[in-house]
């Protein structure tokens, strides 16, 4: 089996706008937008939408992604704030922590452009199914906990802090397969696998997996694969990719609001009973060998393999707690300090009960207190975390650790 690591399925390029609520107070009263108007499910066909969209996940501290009619509207909103443009995708975010700490990876792309080229870590190679240079940019809003905002008849106030992404991105949505993935798999210690969420035409999804497995066919027998679920558009989509993929994937992860889509109510994150009963409902519809969930409070796997993953979960809740608390500029020492502060009790009683109820295998979060959370990203980078225990990435990050090691006593002396 080979050492590399090969993430897909698609980049994105992000505009990470600046939290204000005077701004978007200002543009809910714009719009003459009321409490009784909210709602998360609206077609977001203009900005008036998709303000009452973002309003509506605010008041209840939800998170999610959502398909916008044109880019142009997420232009229009974005122009409202400061904007940071970063990269996103599961893939590139995974590949952005592992590069924090000196395990470079390979990165399948279905689009490319300016931005791609500037800010991809330099240890990132690329195959890539792009043709020409397009930007199609993804939406992101964070807001904090305790935001407010103010409505025309109302105000709403967010009891959690969540990312919202809004998109329309074609080569995403199209998902091409690069001719020479097969090559790069054939390499491969682990390969993830995300990015079908955003694709809303069941034929082409058809084909796209017929290309995927076709070069799956290249992996070593030893390879992990990890799939991350990621919200699709079109939930009943997802079945699907699950048809075709679920028997070569190990690992299958999803977040809390993918966890409650799914079995379409809310689940208490912090009630056992509630949480070990989700688990096994959800389980019976996604039978994964190892169905990973991760939470703000937890991350817990089930299924017959879940034992197996004790290691990745551990790494992938330090690598997410740390960029909640840092961002992107986050280093091994950094990993290093996360790793000494408190469990979460809560989430460590969550855990006891799913171990002792379900066989499961899982971790508590930490408890981490910042003025300035990172809120995207965080089960992107809880991937790149759980992909840094994969013996080969493993081998790697212990090796460049001690060359870190030796170069600063070498300076000390």
């Amino acid at each position: 089996m080979g050492g590399d690591l090969v993430l897909g399925l698609g980049g994105t390029v992000d505009y990470e706008i600046g939290w204000d609520a005077d701004v978007l107070s200002a543009l809910a009263r714009s719009h003459g937008i009321h409490l009784d108007e909210l709602t998360t499910t609206t077609p977001v066909i203009d900005e008036r939408a998709l303000v009452v969209t973002v309003l509506a996940f605010l008041a209840t501290g939800g998170g999610g992604e959502r398909f916008v009619l044109s880019s142009d509207i997420v232009e229009r909103f974005a122009a409202h704030f400061d904007v940071e443009i970063t990269l996103g995708g599961t893939g590139v975010r995974a590949g952005i922590a592992l590069d924090r700490i000196g395990v470079p990876t390979l990165q399948h792309l279905v689009s490319i452009d300016d931005n791609v080229r500037h800010l991809l870590p330099a240890s990132m190679r690329i195959v890539s199914s792009a043709t020409r240079d397009t930007l199609d940019p993804h939406l992101i809003v964070q807001y904090p906990e305790g935001a407010t905002v103010e409505l025309m008849d109302a105000t709403v106030t967010a009891p959690a802090s969540n990312r919202l992404i809004f998109a329309n991105d074609a080569p995403n949505r199209e998902m091409a397969i690069a001719t020479d993935l097969g090559d790069a798999l054939a390499g491969a210690a682990a390969f993830l696998v995300s990015g079908f969420n955003t694709m809303q035409d069941a034929a082409l999804l058809e084909r796209r997996l017929d290309d995927l497995t076709a070069a799956m066919r290249h992996l070593p027998a030893g390879a992990l694969v990890y799939y991350e679920d990621a919200g699709f558009y079109h939930r009943e989509l997802s079945s699907l990719v699950r048809a075709r993929l679920l028997d070569r994937i190990d690992v299958y992860g999803m977040n809390e609001d993918e966890l409650q889509e799914y079995l379409g109510r809310p689940v208490d994150l912090l009630a056992p009973d509630d949480v070990v009963t989700a688990l096994a409902e959800v389980h019976e519809v996604i039978p994964a060998r190892a169905l990973v969930v991760h939470t703000k409070y937890w991350a817990i796997a089930v299924g017959p393999d879940s034992a197996r993953h004790r290691a990745g979960l551990d790494s992938a809740v330090r690598t997410a707690a740390t960029r909640y608390r840092l961002g992107d500029i986050c280093t091994v020492d950094d990993l290093d300090d996360t790793a000494r502060l408190p469990r979460h009790a809560g989430g460590a009683a969550v855990v006891a009960a799913a171990e002792s109820g379900l066989g499961a295998t899982g971790v508590p979060a930490f408890v981490v207190d910042t003025a300035h959370p990172t809120t995207i990203g965080l089960g992107d980078t809880f991937v790149g975390g759980f992909l840094a225990a994969v013996p080969a990435a493993a081998r790697i990050a212990t090796a460049v650790a001690l060359e870190r090691a030796l170069d600063a006593a070498s300076t000390v002396h």
